[in-house]
């Protein structure tokens, strides 16, 4: 299955649009990602991210409700990322 998680981005790097990423807070699970597609994501805004790219920015209420419907539905597992000790969305940092 192939779905889009949000997410907290954490820092940023790269000044050329084309090649600016961000590492992202998945309730723990941290990963690199190419914001090429959202040039105009800042620290501490919340993302939607397909693949490796941040498509879309989202506000924090959006993001958490979706990551808490991903988590219930068991689709979190599947793209791996569950923190270590299973805790998810309500259990990790980042809430």
């Amino acid at each position: 299955m192939c779905l889009a998680v949000p997410g907290k981005v954490l820092s940023v790097e790269d000044a050329d649009p084309a090649f600016r990423s961000a590492c992202v807070d998945f309730c723990g699970v941290r990963k690199n990602v190419s914001l090429a597609f959202t040039p105009e994501v800042r620290v501490g805004d919340y993302v939607l991210v397909h693949v490796g790219f941040a498509l879309t920015r989202v506000d924090e209420e959006e993001a958490a409700r979706t990551f808490a419907y991903l988590e219930e539905i068991g689709a979190l597992e599947e793209e791996g990322l569950v923190p270590e000790g299973g805790e998810g969305a309500r259990g990790g940092e980042g809430n």
